[in-house]
């Protein structure tokens, strides 16, 4: 039964991106948070979806942490899921991810609609520049940026080294961060096309302030800060990985 509810809920999934990647295409005109309006229903019409075909639902911890004020989401990574919740959840926000995303047919096609921050994660220091002058230029504007530490998806139960992006943007453009821990791996896990039946807790952090520090500091204090929800969330303290470990991607 679990193959069938997945099934279905994946061609339902497939076909409303394809929908809403088109009309991300046709606002093209309008401004971003018309824009974002538009096209973020796609992601909380699928956690209905979510919840109504595979069972899955959700309860958020800490939503009076989200400060008015635009900042840099640190969030950990497990699934698909949390891309899906954070639109649900939070005020209009952008991604910095993999620019390789951008060239999938439609789905692709609506993601660039959304003005994030795509970059070659091979280029280094380039890379790590843009993050911080892209990302500086969505916050002055009052968009949030998320970020995924880990850089990539890693299985529940572990937690990998976070790259040091998002924290050197949150320093040098004196905002905060906000950190987000979730267990949704259980119920989606990465590259997982079966979907179990559960609630997903997501917990949202105070915000982790960076004015007069550095942003290795920032950094090891918003690791510190996962690893110990993560513990709760999990019942266990996750195993570090490194880079190229199995358990990533």
């Amino acid at each position: 039964m679990l193959v069938v509810r997945s099934l279905i809920f994946a061609l339902l999934h497939s076909t409303t991106a394809v929908v809403f990647s088109l009309l991300g295409i046709l606002s093209l005109p309008f401004p971003f948070k018309w824009r974002y309006k538009i096209i973020s229903q796609w992601a909380i019409s699928n956690l209905w979806l979510l919840e109504k075909i595979c069972g899955i639902s959700y309860q958020v911890e800490g939503i009076a942490n989200i400060p008015d004020q635009p900042c840099v989401i640190m969030c950990k990574h497990q699934s698909t899921w949390e891309t899906l919740a954070l639109q649900a959840i939070f005020p209009p926000h952008v991604w910095v991810l993999k620019r390789e995303l951008l060239w999938i047919p439609f789905f692709g096609w609506g993601l660039a609609a959304l003005n994030p921050i795509a970059i070659d994660r091979s280029a280094g220091r380039k890379a790590l520049q843009q993050v911080i002058e892209q990302g500086k230029d969505r916050l002055k504007s009052g968009v949030w940026v998320v970020i995924f530490p880990e850089g990539t998806r890693i299985a529940n139960g572990f937690i990998g080294r976070f790259g040091i992006g998002g924290s050197r943007l949150a320093v040098e453009a004196g905002v905060p961060i906000i950190p987000v821990a979730h267990d949704a791996g259980k119920a989606w896990p990465r590259h997982g096309f079966i979907k179990t039946p559960g609630v997903i807790k997501i917990v949202i952090g105070a915000k982790i302030a960076t004015q007069n520090k550095i942003a290795a500091d920032v950094n090891k204090e918003t690791y510190h800060w996962m690893e110990g929800q993560m513990t709760q969330l999990e019942g266990k303290r996750p195993t570090p990985i490194e880079r190229g470990d199995k358990t990533r991607g």
